[in-house]
């Protein structure tokens, strides 16, 4: 019989390689979903970080999520957002679009479409993403 190199076709084991529309670098920290590790947000995106004024509302909002805590984002990669309805949350009338994980599928937060109170319009176009659904990536020690 004829030697072969390659295996016989029941020991060649195939893997699902995952791919995500946007990777961020890897220079940056980075947050991705805790359920198959598809990048989520850069670190510099954190709204608490890009603007004092906003960071004040921040830390006297907590922002909450159904799960728990929460960060608000300037911007988000590898999301999908369902339709808007008109939501009340602890900050008054917003409408919101729950946002999932392109990859997995789970929802992870919301978008704010629209604010009805003047002191909220800065959420706008926004991103909540809960804590319950990201890790940290690439640079956190």
């Amino acid at each position: 019989p004829e030697l072969s190199e390659e295996p016989p076709a029941e020991m060649v084991k195939m893997t699902k390689s995952k791919t995500f529309q946007a990777y961020l670098p890897n220079c940056h920290r980075t947050y991705s979903c805790i359920h198959c590790r598809a990048h989520l947000a850069n670190h510099d995106e954190l709204i608490s970080k890009a603007n004092f004024k906003i960071f004040l509302f921040f830390l006297m909002q907590s922002f909450q999520g159904s799960q728990g805590r929460a960060y608000l984002f300037n911007s988000v990669v590898n999301v999908g957002c369902g339709p808007a309805e008109e939501r009340v949350l602890l900050t008054g009338l917003h409408a919101v679009a729950d946002i999932y994980c392109e990859n997995c599928k789970t929802t992870l937060g919301w978008k704010y479409e629209h604010a009805f109170e003047s002191s909220q319009k800065y959420k706008e176009g926004k991103f909540i993403i809960e804590l319950a659904h990201m890790i940290k990536d690439n640079g956190w020690e």
